[in-house]
């Protein structure tokens, strides 16, 4: 039987890659509204190359999952994601 030492440790992990994940889909739908507009709708498959602090090579973020993962769940974003998002035109938040 593991110690619920390690699960706890994995637990207090998820909310900072979870902010991570967050913020780069953020910088990705940023960069995609600079070059796009608000008029043009993600496409589903569409994965958008970023620069990220501290690393050497780009990140390629799938937006088009991540905007549709962040409106299915839109009910669930705190105040502050949600006001990001209307930051940068999103419609529906």
């Amino acid at each position: 039987m593991p110690s619920p030492a390690p699960a706890a440790g994995r637990t207090a992990k998820r909310p900072h890659k979870a902010q991570q994940a967050f913020q780069r889909g953020l910088v990705a739908l940023a960069q995609w509204v600079e070059r796009e507009g608000t008029d043009r709708p993600v496409p589903r498959a569409h994965g958008e190359e970023i620069a990220v602090d501290g690393e050497a090579e780009t990140v390629v973020v799938k937006l088009g999952v991540w905007v549709s993962d962040a409106k299915s769940r839109r009910d669930k974003l705190t105040a502050d994601r949600l006001a990001s998002l209307v930051k940068l035109g999103v419609d529906w938040a």
